[in-house]
């Protein structure tokens, strides 16, 4: 049977992993948001522009997950980030 102590500390391991992990999930996304603001506002149509991205990146979910065997949710997941981020870059857009 475990030890509780080591049952303690597996979950104190687990809960500074997964703040890492957020930490740098959070990061690539700005630098990603920022990115792609950048590179949508050169062009002629910076709203349809980020909608090709988008639309490019919800095809690219559904194809990976329909190829991979993947939990439900990490998919809608993924399709949920995807909202966010369009949301995020077409806010600072002009239209």
């Amino acid at each position: 049977m475990p030890n509780a102590n080591d049952t303690d500390q597996v979950i104190a391991k687990l809960k500074r992993e997964n703040a890492e992990l957020y930490g740098l999930a959070l990061t690539t996304g700005v630098i990603l948001t920022q990115l792609l603001q950048t590179i949508c506002k050169r062009e002629l149509n910076p709203q349809g522009s980020a909608g090709i991205i988008m639309k490019n990146a919800r095809d690219a979910i559904e194809a990976f997950t329909t190829q991979h065997i993947t939990d439900p949710t990490t998919k809608a997941r993924a399709l949920e980030a995807v909202q966010q981020y369009e949301d995020q870059i077409r806010s600072v857009l002009r239209d």
